[in-house]
């Protein structure tokens, strides 16, 4: 099966041509399924692949694909290669796994869309360009697939263009992943030309050549490009934004695709990371500085959507804070792990918007538990999950991270159980809102709701009673719900089946060792337990039977600290002031002026000579008579001066 790796990636892009090509003439629901299909089908080889590789002796589980030769100018040899090892694969497992989930979740709740086969050619071409990204051997193949899910997040977060929001929020996203993208260019640049290779291979054995400095610069370029992808402080605003799109969109950038590619970077590259200290400590920083202001922001948010997305950026943060400290397996174990329960609780979250009729506010929903009890007990799953409460998923990858960080960094571990205590509250606030307490959807829209607290969408007028989503829309969520229920098992099972022995060769001495006993270890379990289950309680306490704690959502928080007002102050406005004074002045006057002044004087000149062009014969031999009188007396000046 090593050998039929291309299809992983082949198989949705097939899926492309065929929705490109004839999905107008399929229709809903067939364009779905035949999407829902390709998708299943590139996650069944790369579990055929994963077999393969795992009868493969370790520590040498690596297979390489070479397809052609892409670029060969000169000492710039770059082969459309595919590199396959437990951590591409443990990344492709899950990318086509959930993908395909949601994409057969989608065929419910995309039904009756004007443009339902376009939405699942998008999918399909987001599932193919995160899988590029992931399998690919150098640097150069995995822009391409870092390119592709930028562009099709564009495409899908603005699918429904014709809100002025949702095509504002896809040209935000875009905007910001291009400023990453400058910083993981110029780090493709460096590499290039201290090590005249692309190769991940190949930089790996260079690393001493490239120098500490070197190294340092090229790892703190990767980091801007993350900060874009993966959305951390500075360049997060705009995945908030993101919910403009379809939830199953939603789904798809925060738990399977693009937002996670920062991370498996960041994790491909760990001999970079590990060669510079001080570059690892900015990440760390990074991360748990992200972790703490995306948690604080959830807290006040009235979308449901939003929450979850800000709780996205949060344990984002989380995943930098542990690559920081060198606990790369606790990064992955926290990606895998955030990838069912948050997958889990966006397509919970649109199980209940779905059953609503699109409405997305928390204030305006309450008491679904009694109307949809199938997405409350799968939505509840996930919450504790994310909460930490334990023995769920969440306890045990979040704490192997905070175990890794009061190892290293005692003062960022304390922001990181700071955060945890935020996120077991923020998601039983979701939670209270939206399944407990009233029913508050009864309740028409008022017409004098404030501005800074109206950032939820709403349905119109009065809802009616709300209802269960369909089969093909809750089977996913049973699934993801296990999952995310069990994948603690991951870090607690001691086969060969474990993500420890599947991945910590790819990382080897590279990894942080803790060094802590097991007192330490178990003390910090029972703290980061009774963090959680303190913040489910007081979220609960608070929020499930009250809609309205004024002083609890402040303005600051409900505004995501002024984040994007400061933007736009510092940044924003005063680009317009250039563009418009570009516009008026250095446009017409230097460009254009400088442009038809060359004009204006060619014209002139032309204009000056062409009168001493009369026709007349006498006038030109008059003219030769001067300038051989001018010649001649040139010529006895000098002879007089010599």
């Amino acid at each position: 099966m090593l050998q039929l790796t291309y299809l992983i990636i082949l198989l949705p892009l097939l899926g492309v041509a065929v929705q490109l090509v004839w999905g107008r003439r399929l229709g809903d629901p067939v364009a779905g399924g035949v999407a829902t299909f390709f998708v299943g089908a590139s996650f069944l080889v790369a579990v055929g692949v994963y077999l393969d590789l795992l009868r493969v002796t370790a520590p040498v589980r690596t297979y390489t694909q070479n397809l052609w030769t892409w670029i060969p100018v000169g000492s710039l040899q770059v082969h459309a290669r595919l590199f396959v090892d437990p951590l591409a694969m443990t990344m492709v497992l899950f990318v086509t796994g959930i993908s395909t989930l949601i994409h057969l979740y989608s065929i419910g709740y995309m039904k009756g869309d004007r443009d339902y086969p376009k939405f699942f050619m998008y999918l399909n071409l987001f599932v193919a360009s995160m899988l590029i990204l992931v399998l690919g051997s150098n640097m150069l193949v995995t822009f391409v697939g870092w390119e592709g899910v930028g562009t099709c997040s564009y495409w899908l977060v603005s699918f429904w263009f014709t809100k002025d929001s949702a095509a504002s929020a896809g040209q935000k996203a875009f905007v910001y992943n291009r400023i990453g993208d400058v910083g993981f260019l110029l780090a493709i640049f460096l590499t290039f030309v201290k090590v005249h290779s692309l190769e991940y291979s190949t930089i790996f054995a260079n690393i001493d050549k490239i120098g500490s400095a070197n190294v340092t610069a090229i790892c703190l370029l990767l980091l801007v490009g993350v900060m874009g992808k993966s959305a951390q402080i500075p360049l997060f605003p705009w995945l908030a934004d993101a919910m403009e799109g379809p939830t199953p969109v939603s789904a798809l950038i925060h738990a399977a695709t693009m937002v996670t590619a920062g991370v498996y970077l960041l994790c491909r590259v760990n001999p970079l990371l590990h060669a510079s200290p001080d570059a690892a400590l900015t990440v760390a920083i990074v991360g748990a500085v992200t972790a703490f202001v995306a948690a604080t922001i959830a807290c006040a948010q009235q979308d449901i959507k939003k929450v979850l997305a800000y709780s996205t950026v949060s344990q984002l943060g989380y995943m930098f804070l542990a690559i920081g400290c060198g606990a790369y397996e606790a990064a992955i174990f926290l990606m895998v792990a955030h990838a069912f329960f948050k997958g889990l609780l966006f397509l919970g979250a649109g199980s209940a918007i779905h059953g609503l009729h699109s409405e997305q506010d928390l204030k305006r929903m309450g008491n679904l538990r009694a109307y949809m009890p199938l997405t409350f007990i799968t939505f509840g799953i996930g919450w504790l999950c994310i909460a930490a409460v334990p023995p769920l998923s969440g306890f045990w990858a979040k704490g192997d991270v905070l175990e890794n960080t009061w190892a290293a960094h005692p003062a960022l571990w304390v922001v990181g159980i700071v955060t945890a205590a935020l996120t077991a509250y923020y998601m039983s606030r979701l939670t209270g809102l939206a399944f407990f307490g009233k029913d508050r959807w009864k309740k028409e829209t008022p017409i004098d709701v404030a501005t800074d607290m109206a950032d939820a969408h709403h349905a119109e007028g009065r809802i009616t009673e709300p209802h269960e989503s369909p089969q093909i829309m809750v089977v996913p969520l049973w699934i993801l719900a296990f999952f995310a229920a069990l994948a603690g098992v991951l870090a607690l099972s001691n086969t060969h089946f474990s993500l420890a022995h599947w991945i910590d060769p790819v990382f080897g001495s590279n990894l942080y060792d803790d060094h802590l006993t097991s007192g330490a270890k178990w003390a910090l379990a029972v703290t980061d337990g009774l963090i959680a289950v303190t913040g489910v309680f007081v979220g609960l306490r608070l929020w499930i039977k009250k809609a309205e704690w004024p002083s609890l959502e402040g303005a600051f928080l409900r505004n995501s600290w002024y984040i994007n007002e400061l933007y736009d102050t510092v940044l924003g406005r005063p680009a317009q002031r250039l563009a418009a004074f570009s516009a008026t002045v250095i446009d017409p006057k230097v460009i254009d002026g400088g442009v038809n002044g060359v004009a204006a004087l060619v014209r002139r000149s032309g204009t000056l000579v062409r009168r001493t062009q009369t026709g007349y014969l006498r006038n030109y031999v008059l003219g030769i008579v001067l300038g051989m009188v001018l010649i001649l007396a040139f010529m006895l000046t000098r002879l007089w001066w010599s």
